[in-house]
């Protein structure tokens, strides 16, 4: 997308979105001299290392090195791509971006735009029939018994679809909306056989689910009436505007606190995540209806690399728990299992014991295979040969899933101890068992990843003369005319040296945020992030230059001295060799004499 966008639009976009405004809406943040701060985002810190620039629009963190512009911070904070970024930020701005685009593409946006707006006032017209319509009372009762509090109805935008079957048909004609457009929008159906249309939702709890923006996309409704005869809940067809394999319940209000604890907690439904919310569980999500797919994988993937599953202690919740392991395993995520004791679901738990007491059972949650091969042990009678033989198949299925040989030597030397039998007789079973196709195989951990080691920094000569190179334009053009790029070690400056020589070279220069668009490299954005976010101020700017590439030069100049000396000194060098390495010694003299 974004590379539909022209370079003045982006910066039309930028300009829009004051850095300040952007991710003061996200974290809380404080002035403190030039710059804003904050407890960072991005990690855990109890003082706070986040800095803002509104001066020149940028942000970097001391503690994570995180750091970039505006579009780079909502990549990171809502972990989307640069296209999406920006479109989030045109919304902001209220900028129409027209794309260089196929046909129909406008009238599908449009459409979309349309369904939001419908979505969005349709969830408010049923919160308010929810909080002031008599017909409503059974839904005020079912939320009182479930102890669902009006601080969790409003937060969730829980609602109440009057049972009719022209409540909306009606709202809809009231508010200038084709009845075409609301079929579209999955909320009426069309009679068969028969003009006219009729409410999909009637007489229900409502529940809206959210985009990761927190746009209300589709609904679910719970039945009220205990008409065996009627579906539990009724969800929202597919539309222009939700997929039901893309789309996680309470995602919009769960990722922050998913990227701060660093692990996803994935439950069934709505309720269970409205009561673990409440209690102060945050990180959690459901999938919309039973299918978990590797579309629901690749999204939480994005924001952290362990999930765990809580699901109903029933037997088809178990089952769901065992369901969703190829999804999870074909994402590289680790997975853990909490189980909620019998007969409880998580909503039931938290209410008769109390939330705490569900995060201890989160806490202890044990990795997926410990999990599976207890239940494996617990649903098989395993004194029989029967039994023995259906857990080795099983386990045996699911461990070769993940392609990891190690932990098909761990748990099956596991399965062995708990059947009575040798470890070498269930590797040998193991092994036996089909292989993994590629779109299976994945390599599992239930341990993280360490973090990858901090890069190598520069010199703080180097790094002062990348803060001087950046924060003084008028200084660019004597550096063009003296500076080498040999004089500089560290990699990163080099680059980013030569980076800023040809936009002046080019004369493309435009500012400090525009740079960072252009550049992909993450090390490269957070170094300069941090030359520039720095409260230093530089005196006399001019003098410092001249020192500070002086400096440059002369360190360089020492190196290769010292590497001539070395060179002369051993014995294998020839005497012509000899010749050019004094004659090397002779022009860095006549380098260090010029003056700059």
């Amino acid at each position: 997308m974004s590379g539909l966008v022209s370079p003045n639009v982006l910066e039309q976009i930028r300009a829009a979105s004051d850095i300040v405004e952007v991710i003061g809406g996200y974290v809380p943040l404080k002035r403190a001299g030039a710059n804003h701060r904050a407890l960072c985002p991005f990690h855990r810190e109890k003082s706070p290392s986040f800095h803002v620039n509104q001066h020149r629009q940028t942000f970097h963190c001391f503690g994570c090195h995180k750091g970039g512009d505006v579009f780079t911070f909502v990549q990171e904070y809502e972990s989307v791509g640069f296209g999406e970024a920006v479109r989030r930020l045109a919304e902001r701005a209220h900028i129409v971006i027209e794309y260089d685009a196929q046909p129909g593409q406008k009238q599908a946006r449009e459409l979309k735009e349309t369904l939001l707006q419908i979505h969005d006032q349709i969830a408010q017209r049923w919160q308010n029939a929810l909080g002031n319509e008599a017909s409503a009372q059974i839904a005020r009762d079912y939320l009182a018994k479930r102890q669902v509090s009006p601080e969790a109805v409003k937060l969730f935008r829980l609602g109440y679809a009057p049972d009719l079957w022209d409540d909306t048909v009606n709202w809809a004609k009231s508010k200038g909306f084709s009845l075409e457009i609301m079929e579209q929008a999955g909320l009426i159906i069309k009679r068969e056989g028969s003009e006219g249309y009729y409410d999909r939702f009637r007489g229900r709890l409502m529940f809206p689910i959210c985009d990761e923006q927190g746009r209300v996309v589709a609904f679910s409704g719970r039945v009220l009436s205990g008409d065996e005869k009627t579906a539990k809940y009724v969800n929202s067809p597919e539309t222009a505007i939700f997929t039901k394999g893309k789309v996680f319940y309470g995602l919009d209000k769960a990722k922050r606190a998913i990227l701060e604890k660093g692990f996803a907690i994935i439950c069934e439904g709505q309720l269970d995540l409205i009561a673990c919310y409440m209690s102060g569980t945050q990180n959690m999500v459901a999938p919309q209806g039973t299918a978990f797919t590797n579309e629901h994988a690749r999204i939480l993937k994005r924001y952290v690399n362990e999930v765990i599953l809580c699901f109903d202690s029933d037997n088809a919740g178990q089952k769901a728990a065992v369901r969703v392991l190829d999804s999870l395993l074909n994402s590289g995520l680790a997975i853990r299992v909490a189980v909620v004791p019998a007969p409880h679901d998580p909503d039931s738990f938290i209410k008769a014991h109390g939330g705490a007491a569900f995060q201890e059972i989160i806490q202890h949650a044990e990795g997926f295979f410990d999990y599976y091969l207890s239940r494996l042990c617990a649903t098989n009678e395993i004194a029989t040969d029967r039994g023995r033989l259906a857990v080795l198949h099983d386990m045996a299925l699911a461990v070769n899933k993940t392609g990891n040989q190690v932990l098909l030597d761990i748990y099956a030397q596991k399965t062995a101890y708990r059947l009575g039998v040798s470890p070498e007789a269930v590797r040998m079973e193991f092994r036996k068992a089909p292989a993994p196709t590629h779109n299976e195989s994945a390599e599992y951990t239930e341990d993280h990843l360490p973090d990858t080691p901090p890069a190598e920094r520069p010199t703080p000569l180097e790094f002062w003369f990348l803060r001087l190179l950046l924060l003084a334009d008028d200084l660019v053009p004597w550096v063009a005319q003296r500076m080498d790029v040999q004089w500089l070690q560290h990699e990163t400056v080099r680059r980013l040296y030569a980076l800023r020589m040809a936009y002046y070279y080019n004369e493309s220069w435009v500012s400090i945020p525009s740079f960072l668009s252009d550049l992909e490299e993450p090390e490269l954005k957070q170094l300069i992030t941090e030359s520039v976010t720095e409260e230093r101020p530089i005196p006399e700017p001019e003098k410092q230059m001249r020192d500070v590439v002086i400096r440059l030069r002369d360190e360089y100049i020492k190196r290769q001295h010292n590497l001539i000396i070395t060179q002369l000194s051993h014995p294998d060098t020839s005497a012509e060799q000899q010749v050019h390495l004094v004659a090397q010694q002779n022009t860095l003299r006549a380098i260090r004499q010029q003056e700059l």
